[in-house]
């Protein structure tokens, strides 16, 4: 049976919260006196990060108190409905604490059928991709809105690939897809790069990704016409926190390229 539309209602309400942080993230970035401090996993955050997580929960809170919450940065709020959000407030904090314009605020929710809404909004560039199950994917850039422009390449040697944090992947893994597609470094992501016709696929297959980065993935792809899966072809979110975002005709000679590389797996 197929999963129900999300409600309409709560997309909007998503997409105008995810507006609303990264607004706030936004002047944060350019304000003076922003405070960096070491995770004890070495990663950095920001008061801003901070600042942003505790805008979304406010709302979320306000608007559905039996509702579960977590966020990379204060973790989870158990909840009764059935219902869950994901936040990432500042995907990207490097870059956001350095003054580098790339980063993005992430927002998933998840009912009883799975991924339901998954919105990342880009404030520096303007951009936000959002999308609810059963009511297709778009692309907001200022205040045009549009729907994604796909490639259509099926020979891998002709596509471009982006790759994400390259410099610790694997030799092996960077090495074949070097040999067998015409790989980039950043090209504009799943918005700027995927769903506007200038990328075939993204690879993300060096440090992993937390749940918090994945989360809004697996609907937006979908409604986009895309897929999207681990390294290995299995559940993104199930998986070891790496990633092959692409159109449907790459997908799975993409698998297959990059399966030689993959460690075996252990026989039970």
């Amino acid at each position: 049976m197929n999963a129900p539309a999300v409600d309409p209602d709560l997309l909007d309400f998503a997409v105008a919260l995810a507006d609303k942080a990264g607004r706030l993230a936004a002047d944060r970035f350019f304000t003076t006196g922003l405070a960096v401090t070491t995770k004890p996993d070495g990663s950095e955050v920001t008061d801003a990060d901070h600042a942003v997580e505790n805008l979304i929960r406010t709302e979320l809170r306000q608007r559905f108190a039996e509702d579960e919450i977590y966020g990379e940065e204060h973790g989870t709020t158990p909840g009764t409905s059935g219902r869950s959000w994901v936040i990432d407030p500042i995907d990207g904090t490097t870059y956001f604490a350095h003054r580098i314009p790339l980063f993005s605020t992430r927002l998933a929710c998840y009912d009883e059928y799975g991924p339901a809404i998954g919105v990342i909004n880009e404030p520096i560039a303007q951009r936000m991709v959002f999308a609810g199950r059963g009511f297709g994917c778009r692309i907001r850039t200022g205040s045009r809105e549009t729907t994604p422009i796909l490639r259509h390449t099926t020979d891998p040697a002709d596509a471009r690939v982006e790759i994400v944090n390259p410099s610790r992947w694997p030799g092996d893994l960077l090495m074949t897809l070097h040999q067998n597609v015409k790989i980039t470094g950043y090209l504009g992501g799943i918005a700027g790069g995927l769903l506007t016709g200038l990328l075939d696929a993204i690879v993300i297959g060096g440090t992993e990704q937390g749940y918090e980065d994945l989360a809004p993935l697996p609907v937006i792809v979908e409604e986009a016409g895309c897929v999207v899966t681990d390294l290995d072809g299995g559940p993104l979110l199930s998986g070891p926190g790496s990633a092959v975002i692409s159109t449907r005709p790459l997908h799975g000679r993409l698998l297959e390229i990059i399966r030689p590389t993959r460690p075996a797996r252990r026989r039970i």
